[in-house]
């Protein structure tokens, strides 16, 4: 790959290819199962483009792992994730950063993912159901959101907190004047 590729796009392309691969996909399959088309699946793999999170969440989606595991590394590292090594990523349609918390590879079945949420940001994803299931919670660290898990809508604030099932149309909105800081807690495979 060449060196001027953002090394966020470079781990997100291996991942997708590795993924896909694991999964015996071609990229036509992928496309049909994502609603991504083969080119921007293309192009993702090859670190040609920075996707969005709706994309990625797609992608993840059809791949049946959450959005965190595009993020992580190639294989297992150390149990202890610094800071400084933990990949960020910001969203180039909303401007929301996110920091990949817990260490990469497959130590735990347990993710932790912390979002700088833009005010009057908004990300609304077409999430559907995994095998294994997917469970999230939402902590907000620090101001307001408001999130909506299928019909359900949930106004939060600092301190509030939200449990949910990935398995459908999930959204999230700042409506404030402020960013907004939260943490989402990810289980995949749990009962």
């Amino acid at each position: 790959m060449p060196s001027n590729i953002d090394p966020v796009n470079q781990r997100i392309a291996a991942r997708v290819r590795v993924l896909r691969s694991e999964r015996a996909l071609s990229l036509e399959t992928l496309a049909e199962r994502s609603g991504v088309s083969r080119s921007m699946i293309s192009l993702i793999e090859r670190g040609e483009t920075s996707p969005t999170a709706v994309v990625l969440e797609k992608l993840a989606t059809a791949l049946n792992v959450a959005l965190a595991n595009l993020f992580e590394p190639p294989a297992a590292a150390s149990p202890v994730a610094r800071r400084a090594e933990q990949p960020t990523w910001r969203d180039p349609a909303s401007g929301y950063l996110r920091r990949n918390v817990s260490p990469g590879g497959q130590l735990t079945p347990i993710q932790i993912v912390e979002v700088e949420f833009p005010a009057g940001a908004h990300v609304a994803y077409e999430s559907g159901p995994r095998r294994p299931s997917t469970h999230q919670q939402i902590w907000v660290l620090d101001g307001a959101i408001e999130v909506t898990v299928g019909e359900a809508q949930y106004d939060l604030r600092t301190g509030d907190c939200v449990a949910f099932v990935l398995d459908q149309p999930t959204a999230f909105r700042n409506r404030t004047r402020k960013p907004a800081r939260y943490a989402v807690v990810i289980v995949a495979g749990a009962p």
